[in-house]
């Protein structure tokens, strides 16, 4: 058995960027911890100035996936609609960092069944700490992680601008979890090091114990 295969691993992986604010200290944190994550983008956030930190992220090991371009409700969308959404967005990532998205993640986690069967890429939920709400404190959110980490889980986290609280928690929990014993991976990593082929018609959190989405 490989030393990956025994170690606890877990994936951070980040929602809304690119932009030139909090993905920048997010990418400083785990450049300074030598952690890499994953980082679900949303296509009308590349821009010519955002799509420089999209690059750099990639160029520092991390993956970048797919968040749809427009960030709605797609389960609300006709199938063309959705595939769209996912086409474009995938052609900005191959486009600006020369390698396609693996994953998705669907916004507000909104699915449906003609989602999975429209959309060509595994999709990825993840275990939350409502970070998406701004009175959550970073030492709720932290808290939070610290209790629902388990190996093969998915953390889900935003880099959206001004989502400081996060950078802080994640800034706390990378040192905090190595302490136990955890491996920081990307989800890439994760489904690869677990032997864990993804399927359609599931929505990944903890990928170890993962059960179709209806």
């Amino acid at each position: 058995m490989s030393l990956f295969a025994q170690k606890k691993l877990v994936a951070l992986s980040f929602d809304d960027g690119p932009n030139t604010e909090t993905t920048v200290r997010m990418l400083d944190v785990l450049k300074k911890h030598k952690v890499k994550a994953s980082f679900f983008v949303i296509g009308n956030n590349i821009n010519e100035e955002s799509v420089k930190v999209m690059q750099r992220a990639h160029k520092e090991g991390h993956d970048i996936e797919n968040h749809s371009l427009t960030h709605t409700f797609m389960n609300q969308l006709t199938p063309d609609s959705v595939k769209a959404e996912i086409d474009a967005t995938t052609a900005l990532i191959e486009q600006y960092v020369g390698e396609r998205p693996q994953f998705f993640r669907p916004p507000y986690i909104a699915v449906n069944g003609s989602m999975f069967e429209t959309i060509d890429l595994p999709f990825i939920c993840g275990e939350g700490c409502n970070d998406w709400e701004a009175d959550v404190t970073a030492d709720e959110r932290f808290e939070k992680m610290l209790a629902s980490a388990r190996d093969g889980l998915i953390f889900l986290l935003h880099d959206f601008v001004g989502n400081e609280n996060t950078v802080e928690a994640v800034d706390r929990i990378i040192p905090a979890l190595k302490k136990h014993g955890y491996k920081f991976v990307t989800v890439r990593q994760l489904f690869k090091k677990k032997k864990v082929t993804p399927s359609k018609g599931i929505l990944y959190t903890d990928i170890l114990h993962a059960t179709p989405w209806k």
